[in-house]
């Protein structure tokens, strides 16, 4: 399928209603870049593209809409190649992120890091010391996504307290991931936020995110509230 192809199936799929919705989440998104589809139908979109010549769309793959940059990550995560090719469509993917639904997206599909666990690990520890916005962003929830275990937990909590970046979802991603990391071992977290060099407003957010999860209990939540840095 061609460009012209895909944008005509895209616009058939499209819903007003969700349109409107979709723009409400991204509001730094122009609302005319947003056509209206849900993420099921772009996935199978997605599927159907990854059995053609998917090397051949992604070379000329549009970039005029939301959802045509959205098929692009989706169409990377279904494809089958190896490790090393995978990462230089993710090289060439990333520049094109520009809004934490296609970043986050994008991470959940990259399932072939389960199957490169430690290749991957280095591999996205560049993008945690990039300058741009949504590198960091990836890498974090990259590491929310596939590197919550003991063999990682303390190397990432460190990695994430030395992002030198001051976005909002930069540091949102961030909480996130400590919030995270928190649920799946209160221990070694708690210990990480007693001498933690995070700035105050993600330090206080990934507090508010630990407070927000269900798995935590209430005496928990308690404590956790109480180590909330104050200010004048």
């Amino acid at each position: 399928m061609d460009n012209k192809e895909i944008r005509k199936i895209l616009e058939e799929m499209a819903e007003p209603e969700f349109q409107k919705f979709s723009s409400s989440l991204i509001p730094e998104m122009p609302a005319e870049h947003l056509i209206g589809v849900r993420l099921p139908k772009l996935r199978r979109l997605a599927k159907q593209l990854a059995k053609e010549d998917w090397r051949g769309y992604l070379r000329t793959a549009s970039d005029e809409s939301f959802e045509e940059i959205m098929l692009q990550g989706m169409v990377i995560g279904y494809a089958k190649a190896d490790i090393q090719e995978i990462k230089a469509w993710t090289d060439h993917f990333l520049p094109k992120i520009d809004n934490w639904s296609v970043c986050d997206s994008f991470c959940a599909g990259l399932k072939i890091t389960k199957g490169y666990p430690e290749e991957m690990w280095d591999y996205i520890q560049g993008y945690l010391t990039s300058e741009r916005t949504y590198d960091i962003r990836f890498a974090v929830v990259m590491l929310i996504n596939y590197y919550i275990d003991d063999t990682h937990i303390e190397q990432a909590l460190r990695s994430i307290e030395k992002i030198q970046n001051g976005s909002y979802y930069v540091k949102m991603a961030a909480a996130w991931a400590v919030s995270m990391y928190y649920v799946y071992d209160p221990s070694r977290t708690e210990a990480f936020l007693s001498d933690t060099v995070l700035d105050d407003f993600t330090y206080n957010k990934a507090l508010q995110k630990i407070c927000e999860s269900r798995q935590v209990s209430r005496e928990t939540k308690e404590k956790i509230r109480a180590m909330r840095r104050k200010f004048p």
